[in-house]
């Protein structure tokens, strides 16, 4: 963890990363384990101590922004049945790592667009 955090500041004068509410998201016995070993509080402290430490800048961004629900492309903000969970869109038939903007038709990865939401915010 001292490596990575050290690397992630000395790499880049900026880092946005997630306010994310672990407890919250234990949702079944396998993923709970695998969320708790994550250790997503220390990782936060540590990057936060770092990136202090050698003068970069750490945006925490808010718990309730949609950065999985957000359109990277256009900006439009899915809601109610249209949002993406963790096993897809019933709805849509979607897969739980892609993202289709049924406002301007961008099909992205899921990850890769929420990555640029964040990245935005800087």
């Amino acid at each position: 963890m001292q490596k990575f955090t050290t690397q992630l500041v000395c790499t880049y004068d900026q880092i946005v990363i997630e306010d994310l509410a672990v407890k919250r998201m234990q949702m079944s016995h396998v993923a709970a384990k695998g969320l708790q070993r994550s250790m997503f509080g220390y990782f936060r402290q540590v990057l936060t101590y770092k990136c202090e430490w050698y003068g970069k800048n750490l945006l925490v961004a808010d718990r309730f922004y949609p950065s999985t629900q957000r359109c990277s492309v256009c900006g439009h903000i899915k809601q109610g049945d249209d949002k993406v969970t963790l096993v897809g869109n019933h709805k849509h038939h979607t897969k739980h790592d892609e993202y289709i903007c049924y406002q301007s038709g961008a099909t992205l990865d899921r990850d890769a667009n929420a990555v640029a939401n964040l990245l935005a915010l800087l």
